[in-house]
C-alpha cells in the first residue's frame, strides 16, 4: 500500500507500507521528522501529524490518553493524530498525512 506525507515544505513523499504497520514506523523510514520518542507508549507528542480530511473518519477513534497528548501537541489541527496509534489497514491505501510546521526530529542531531 501507500501512504503520502506531505512535508513542512509542501512537498509530497510516497512511502511503501504494509497492512499492520504503524504509520509512525512507515513516517520513519521514509525520512519524515517523526521522533517517536516514547516508542509508541503515548508519553509525548514527537510522532504528530496532521491526516488528511478525507482519512480522517476512517480511522478508530483516538483513546483518551492520545487526546491528552495532543493536548501538548503545538500545531494541533482537528485531524491531529499520533501515528504511532494509527495501524495501518488494506482501507487506508493512499491515505495523506501532513507533517506539522513545528516539527522537529531530534534523532538526526
Amino acid at each position: 500500500m501507500k501512504i503520502t506525507f506531505i512535508t513542512r515544505d509542501g512537498e509530497k513523499v510516497e512511502a511503501e507500507a504494509s497492512a499492520g504497520q504503524d504509520l509512525l514506523a512507515v513516517g520513519q523510514a521514509a525520512g519524515m521528522p517523526l521522533e517517536g520518542t516514547c516508542e509508541g507508549q503515548m508519553a509525548c507528542s514527537t510522532c504528530h501529524v496532521i491526516v488528511a480530511r478525507e482519512w480522517f473518519g476512517k480511522l478508530p477513534e483516538a483513546a483518551e490518553e492520545e487526546e491528552d497528548m495532543l493536548d501538548l501537541a503545538a500545531d494541533v489541527q482537528a485531524t491531529s493524530r499520533l501515528s504511532c496509534q494509527i495501524v495501518l489497514t488494506d482501507e487506508l491505501d493512499g491515505m495523506t498525512v501532513s507533517i506539522p510546521s513545528d516539527s522537529v526530529d531530534a534523532q538526526g542531531f
